[in-house]
């Protein structure tokens, strides 16, 4: 073949057409051969940011995956699946497993429920019917913590996270969040440790576990006099993204989410 011949469009053409099926062949091979080991280490970031929220270990990022996995053992951390609607525990077996995905479900019609009102306003319009808890236990297999799954929208995106409630159920023992899009050194500050502290002892209702007596959440500055039981610091310079923190958590603790479940638990 010529020299001109080798330089053709139509040749160009087939070299452009070759290289791209072969490119296209060695990445969907790699992301099949890497999808079991994504979701397990999605799996282990989640369960990283539960022994987190909860204050079962002070850097869990430093956790080995066994470590980890210790952790999670029935009779240490138990998953359930709950029925957001009544409370109760589910069990129907499409949502049991590891594979149920709750923002794939967030998505579905069939499985998702329409996020009523304005009272809480988290930014969402749906969210899962059923939602994974994880209930803390002691040496004596009794109920230390109650972890939570929270979400709803910031200031420039949704932010994903985690509520240990005490076995009083009354009380925050830790918040964590692990996932979101918000301005590093402003609304990104949900990730600094110091401001994490502060959530730790606070109270979530006043008198009776009902939406009327809702009191936690975040102040429009430094929480003073009986708020100071309630509430932390809004986070400086994000008053959106303090707001965001703010619904969500009044939101997910409210009657139209874990409330009913909390609830629940508490007569057990």
């Amino acid at each position: 073949m010529l020299p001109e011949q080798r330089d053709s469009i139509t040749n160009t053409f087939v070299v452009t057409l070759v290289l791209c099926v072969v490119c296209s062949l060695m990445v969907s091979t790699a992301a099949v051969a890497l999808k079991e080991v994504q979701s397990k280490n999605k799996i282990l970031d989640r369960q990283r940011n539960i022994i987190a929220a909860a204050g079962l270990h002070e850097n869990p990022d430093s956790m080995s995956a066994t470590e980890v996995t210790d952790f999670f053992k029935p009779e240490r951390i138990e998953q359930k699946m709950v029925d957001l609607a009544t409370g109760k525990y589910a069990e129907n077996p499409e949502v049991t497993g590891e594979s149920y995905d709750e923002r794939k479900a967030a998505k579905d019609e069939k499985m998702n429920a329409t996020i009523k009102g304005d009272r809480f306003n988290i930014g969402i319009d749906k969210r899962e019917k059923y939602a994974r808890v994880y209930l803390v236990k002691g040496s004596d297999g009794k109920l230390e913590q109650v972890v939570l799954p929270i979400y709803g929208k910031g200031l420039w995106s949704t932010m994903y996270g985690f509520v240990a409630i005490r076995s009083d159920l009354k009380t925050i023992n830790g918040l964590t969040y692990y996932e979101h899009g918000e301005t590093p050194g402003l609304g990104g500050e949900v990730e600094n440790k110091k401001w994490k502290a502060l959530w730790k002892g606070k109270h979530i209702w006043k008198g009776e576990m009902d939406d009327a007596n809702l009191r936690v959440g975040v102040a429009k500055g430094t929480p003073s006099g009986e708020n100071a039981e309630y509430m932390v610091d809004g986070l400086s310079g994000a008053t959106i993204t303090s707001r965001g923190v703010d619904s969500m958590l009044k939101y997910w603790l409210s009657s139209d989410a874990f409330g009913p479940f909390l609830k629940s638990l508490a007569t057990n």
